[in-house]
């Protein structure tokens, strides 16, 4: 019915939005939303950023059709996301959380070290929308 993955995969994310709030990138508006909706209920905020179609060409490769690191600093949160895009079969709802994974200090709830970022939101919209 729908994909989501989490990554650790670019420090660009972390660079726009800090260490505390993923980024979510997603390829419908209408399943973005009811994700931000379900984070925000479960006090597990994510922030989207867009799937900027223009930046698909700073993906394409010389030798393959796609690379996964571009020559230029710029994006790198979206041009990743774009490259992972390419690997969702067509008409698949796909969202992906660009996450850190880690408290740098304690918090109610949220000590410091590894922390499932997003989760508590998924867990959220899962149980909204599939569950009983």
């Amino acid at each position: 019915d729908v994909l989501f993955d989490f990554a650790t995969l670019t420090g660009a994310a972390r660079v726009a939005l800090g260490t505390a709030l993923p980024a979510l990138f997603c390829n419908r508006d209408d399943l973005a939303q009811a994700l931000l909706d379900a984070s925000t209920r479960a006090a597990d905020d994510v922030w989207r950023l867009p799937l900027h179609r223009p930046y698909r060409e700073l993906i394409e490769g010389k030798f393959s059709d796609i690379v996964n690191s571009t020559s230029t600093p710029f994006a790198g949160a979206i041009t990743a996301a774009l490259f992972l895009e390419e690997f969702v079969a067509e008409g698949v709802p796909w969202a992906h959380f660009d996450l850190m994974a880690w408290n740098l200090r304690s918090r109610p709830g949220r000590p410091e070290g590894g922390e499932a970022m997003g989760l508590r939101g998924i867990y959220e919209y899962v149980r909204t929308r599939y569950g009983r």
